[in-house]
Order: C-alpha cells, then sequence, then structure tokens
C-alpha cells in the first residue's frame, strides 16, 4: 500500500499538471460515477491527507480517492500513449496538453468540499501535513496504552500516512519491538519525530530510502529483509503478520536491536526470542 509519502509526491505531479487548468475530458469507469461528467470544472488543487488523496474543483465538489494496496495515477503529456491495460483504468482527467488515468483506484467517490472533514475527520495528524502536531499524535498513542506499538502506529486514526515501511524501519532505529505495549515506549516524541524525519526526507521521491542508501537492496535497514543479516548486528531479521482479525500486516524486526523485553534502569537486557 503506498503511504503517506508516494501519496503526497503523486499529488505534488497531478497538481502541477492540471490545477488552474479546467478540465476537456472527464471519464469515471465506475458504476456510482459512470454519469459524472467534470468537463468544463477548474481543478483548484490536488492535495494529499494522510493516504488520501482528494482532487479539489470550481463548483464546490472534490474527487476523493485512496489507492489501497495497487492502485495509481499516471501523468501523460499530450500525444504520449497511455501504458497498462485498459480495463484497469477508473478515471481519466484531462486538461489541455496533458491527461491523468488513474488505475485499480478501489476508493473513487464525488464528495462536496465543504464536508471533506465528514469522510476524513477521523485521522490523526498527518505527518507531512503543513499542520502536523506531534503533541497530538502523542496524546492519541497514549490513549492506546495497552495496544502493541506496532498495531497503534498504523492506525490512521493516530497518525495519518506511516505504513508498514515506515513502521518497521521506525521502530528499528529507535530499538523498539514491533509488540511493545504503547504505555512501555519510552520516548513517544521522539518515535513520532523520527517517522515524520524520515517521511519527510523521501517525500520527493518514489524510491523510498531510510538508510540514506538508494542503491538496489540497500535501502531499508529491516523491511523486507526476513532471514537477512540486520545491517547493525549481523542477526538474521525476523517476520511476522499481527494485528486485529483481517488486518494483519507484515512486521520485520532484529531480535538482538529490538529485544522483546526492553531493559530498565537496572536490570538487564535480554534478547527477545
Amino acid at each position: 500500500m503506498p503511504e503517506g509519502d508516494i501519496v503526497w509526491l503523486t499529488c505534488r505531479r497531478l497538481h502541477l499538471a492540471l490545477a488552474g487548468r479546467a478540465l476537456t475530458r472527464s471519464e469515471f469507469r465506475t458504476p456510482a460515477l459512470a454519469t459524472t461528467d467534470l468537463t468544463g470544472a477548474a481543478v483548484l488543487a490536488v492535495v494529499p491527507r494522510g493516504k488520501h488523496l482528494l482532487i479539489r474543483l470550481s463548483g464546490g465538489y472534490t474527487v476523493h480517492n485512496h489507492l489501497r494496496m495497487d492502485g495509481a495515477w499516471r501523468i501523460y503529456r499530450e500525444g504520449r500513449r497511455w501504458a497498462g491495460p485498459s480495463h484497469e483504468i477508473r478515471a481519466v482527467l484531462g486538461v489541455a496538453g496533458a491527461t491523468a488515468v488513474g488505475y485499480r483506484l478501489p476508493v473513487l467517490e464525488m464528495i462536496r468540499t465543504d464536508q471533506e472533514s465528514a469522510v476524513l475527520g477521523h485521522l490523526g495528524p498527518d505527518l507531512l501535513g503543513a499542520d502536523w502536531d506531534i503533541g497530538e499524535a502523542v496524546r492519541r498513542l497514549r490513549t492506546q496504552s495497552a495496544r502493541s506499538v506496532g498495531e497503534a502506529l498504523l492506525d490512521q486514526r493516530n497518525l495519518a500516512g506511516i505504513g508498514t515501511i515506515y513502521r518497521a524501519e521506525v521502530l528499528f532505529l529507535q530499538g523498539i519491538h514491533p509488540r511493545m505495549p504503547v504505555d512501555r515506549v519510552g520516548d513517544l516524541e521522539r518515535l513520532c519525530e523520527r517517522a515524520h524525519q524520515l517521511m519527510m526526507s523521501n517525500r520527493g521521491s518514489f524510491d523510498q530510502s531510510t538508510t540514506g542508501d538508494r542503491r538496489p537492496g540497500r535501502t531499508h535497514w529491516v523491511y523486507g529483509r526476513a532471514g537477512r543479516p540486520c545491517r547493525r548486528c549481523g542477526t538474521p531479521i525476523r517476520s511476522e503478520e499481527f494485528g486485529p482479525d483481517n488486518q494483519e500486516r507484515l512486521s520485520y524486526w532484529c531480535p538482538h536491536c529490538q529485544p522483546a523485553e526492553q531493559h530498565t534502569p537496572g536490570t538487564e537486557l535480554v534478547e527477545g526470542r
């Protein structure tokens, strides 16, 4: 599932291609919007909210969509042939000189712009938003003290935009086991700030890297590296799926750098099994 930085960059590219121009082509290939024609409406802005994309139009309407696991938008300059199977296309929005084509969009709807909060108001502070509020993010996490930090981080009601990649990476960098209860995490402020820093540093590229190295195979500390040696200590990285029923997600961690039993002053560090 594309995370907040990928959604942010997708919105930026759509905004640069469409904003300030009137739609010359409008096509939706979903039953709910099959008869919707936005031709002539001006695109005011394309903005992200966590993992959600909002295409705001004149007339007070917004095209809201979520990419989920494999949705994508591609922008084609005039005269360019569209890539991909045509049966995967769900939306076509064209302006003079460019066309944005949405593929495999599982959530695609029209809402009134002044009602966006009714759809997205449940989301927590946006890690890449101009109004990012670390204090509010920490407050929300603390209300779920007995929940595992791995689950709490993926709950978009706490922090909007984070997914399995950044969860794995930020917990590794902070030395926190994914199943540790929130109330045992020593510095939630630092955890949230590290997530913010990682996503900010990657929002300008579709090639995410949390290690600072963008060479193939060297971009992540633990994510996607189950069974391979930890880059710090050499211990094999482990993985498992866990989470609420029907919402299980893959988690990665180093059992040495992120022990299941964390030490407190006066105790010994115990390696997780």
